[in-house]
């Protein structure tokens, strides 16, 4: 079994800030990328229409979901306005700081809740760093 963290969220994009909400996506990736070595992947995916944006990360462990919520959870203030989220799910067995800060992110950003599932059977391939 593996201790992999899989995070998917989901959000509306509300009216009229599409364009705005995909360059601070852009930043906050970039970002990310430079501050999180740990992070396996992280993508930021758009519904055709571009009223949903889905945000899909795998993390090699809790603690490491953790240390994202830290170093870029203050970025997350910038899309009060330009999303409402509508759920968190996080695959694997995430610790309950971790459900604390997504349980935090939720309110922050939305509605949505923050389900957990945890791993019945598989394995990765996923080369970590």
């Amino acid at each position: 079994m593996s201790d992999e963290i899989v995070y998917v969220d989901t959000s509306d994009v509300r009216e009229g800030a599409l364009e705005e909400l995909k360059a601070a996506m852009k930043e906050l990736v970039s970002f990310v990328e430079a501050n999180e070595p740990r992070l396996i992947a992280y993508s930021v995916y758009f519904s055709d229409d571009g009223t949903r944006m889905t945000v899909v990360h795998v993390h090699p462990d809790s603690a490491s979901l953790e240390y994202h919520m830290e170093v870029a959870g203050p970025a997350f203030r910038r899309f009060v306005e330009l999303v409402t989220l509508s759920s968190i799910h996080i695959y694997g067995e995430p610790s309950e700081k971790l459900l604390k800060q997504s349980r935090e992110k939720a309110r922050l950003l939305g509605r949505g809740d923050v389900v957990a599932d945890a791993l019945h059977a598989g394995f990765s391939r996923f080369a970590v760093r």
